[in-house]
């Protein structure tokens, strides 16, 4: 063990407490705010496409910067990062709190982004380099568990706040508990570690921003003003080639933003290919269901909140237990049934009407909560334990990159979906949901989730592959 681990690692499980708390608190803004969006179409008089700016440009942020921030951290050391990320996401929640319009809050909610950017980059190298191996799933499912908190939590808050006060408190709860974890992160979190003398690639990082930027504008815009206007085709065009440029910069550079050698491991590789798929589907239900459950069933914010609250109380439960399993068994059978059940549960959201009762939808929730569970801790630490010691930041900013990749593709990919197919069923463009035209919603939000579904389905199968392989280097003499 390193000697920076061996000063660490009695005080592993405080660490852990404060490491937590900033998956804590970016789960908890996102849940709050996405019970909020129909009440915020409202209140700052835009579209339902607009309003998504709200979410879509803080999961660009995230997406655009994280590398970089995974980089820093493997240079000038994990902890000083994470740091300094929780000191400004609560600085950028508390510019989204005092924000007075739709513009100006987008701009707050960057600054927040870049804040959990650098965190969340760093916070699963700093729990992967503390916890020896026997002990890793169970931490990662620890952490794991704070994210279904924050997601648990975020609902029922959010539309209490929503209903009874002024939509700028869902950032301001951020506040206190960034305070708080800001200050014991500075005081606890170790920060031993040497500087190394390697360079940061500010090329690559600023040509991967670009290429990504342009890349969810061209989604995000294009459904306005149609995927074959020469704007968003010349945006395609564009960030296609950056990101041709970035690949091939990497490769030659003697210190690379992304050491593209840690996707040759397999287990690296499909593991960061799962963890896409399922937050992709995972977000895309996030951002379709309070829609459904507000504008089609006519029910409250609070009440959608608790409905809601299904998903992160199941999922609260089952994330410790199968980061404890997945440390006992193996994390391969349990990646494969939790895809299983993900997409299972698809596929029977796909079922929903406006008919359909409340109880019954809970049970597809939960069956999804289910399967998200015994998938997300196993898989991240297959992914995590496959590493190097020494590109830990870099794989848990990967990680973490691809885990904001499949959210920023599951507002995007679904809102696009859902919009066209409402358009195909309108017979005119449509941005939004139509009053008095919930079978128009229900059309498009099927073929959604059967999307998603199909996702789900491609991981299982990959899943099955890797699962085999084990099995046979296991009897092989």
């Amino acid at each position: 063990m390193e000697a920076y681990n061996k000063s660490v690692y009695k005080n592993r499980w405080m660490i852990l407490s404060v490491v937590v708390l900033l998956p804590f608190m970016a789960t908890l803004d996102s849940t709050i705010v996405n019970v909020a969006l129909p009440v915020m179409v409202n209140i700052f008089s835009v579209t339902m496409s607009s309003i998504q700016l709200i979410v879509i440009c803080y999961l660009i942020s995230i997406v655009s910067t994280i590398l970089f921030f995974g980089r820093l951290g493997d240079i000038k050391g994990k902890s000083i990062v994470f740091n300094i990320g929780l000191l400004v996401f609560t600085a950028g929640s508390l510019l989204c709190g005092l924000s007075e319009n739709l513009t100006f809050l987008v701009l707050a909610r960057i600054v927040q982004a870049l804040g959990a950017s650098a965190a969340m980059a760093n916070n699963q190298g700093i729990i992967t380099q503390v916890f020896p191996s026997n002990e890793r799933g169970r931490a990662l499912g620890i952490s794991g568990t704070f994210l279904a908190l924050g997601t648990m939590i975020g609902p029922p808050l959010g539309g209490f706040i929503v209903s009874y006060f002024s939509w700028n408190y869902i950032f301001l709860i951020n506040i206190p508990i960034g305070i708080i974890a800001t200050a014991v992160g500075f005081k606890i979190l170790p920060c031993s570690i040497k500087n190394k003398t390697e360079n940061i690639d500010f090329l690559g990082a600023v040509l991967f921003g670009i290429s990504v930027i342009l890349m969810f504008y061209s989604l995000v815009r294009g459904q306005t003003i149609g995927y074959g206007n020469t704007v968003i085709l010349a945006s395609f065009a564009v960030a296609i080639f950056l990101f041709i440029i970035f690949i091939f910069i990497e490769e030659k550079s003697k210190y690379p933003l992304l050491d593209l050698s840690i996707f040759k491991n397999s287990l690296f590789s499909v593991g960061i290919l799962c963890t896409f798929i399922s937050y992709m589907s995972i977000n895309s239900n996030n951002i379709v269901q309070p829609f459904y459950l507000e504008n089609v069933l006519k029910i409250a914010p609070s009440t959608t909140g608790i409905i809601m609250m299904t998903y992160p109380v199941i999922l609260t439960m089952i994330s410790p237990f199968s980061g404890y399993l997945s440390d006992k068994i193996g994390s391969e059978f349990l990646t494969f049934i939790g895809l299983l059940l993900i997409g299972t549960s698809m596929l029977l959201m796909a079922t929903l009407s406006q008919d359909t009762p409340i109880w019954l939808m809970c049970i597809y929730i939960s069956i999804m909560a289910i399967g998200n569970g015994l998938f997300l801790p196993p898989n991240n630490s297959l992914v995590m334990s496959s590493a190097p010691r020494d590109k830990l930041g870099i794989a848990g900013s990967v990680n973490a990159f691809i885990r904001n990749l499949g959210q920023s593709s599951g507002v995007a990919l679904s809102t696009l979906l859902l919009y066209s197919l409402m358009s195909i069923k309108m017979g005119t463009k449509v941005f939004g949901y139509v009053e008095g035209r919930n079978g128009v919603f229900i059309f498009g939000m099927r073929y959604v989730y059967i999307m998603d579904a199909l996702i789900c389905l491609l991981g299982v199968v990959l899943t099955a592959i890797r699962l085999k392989k084990k099995k046979i280097v296991n009897h092989m003499p």
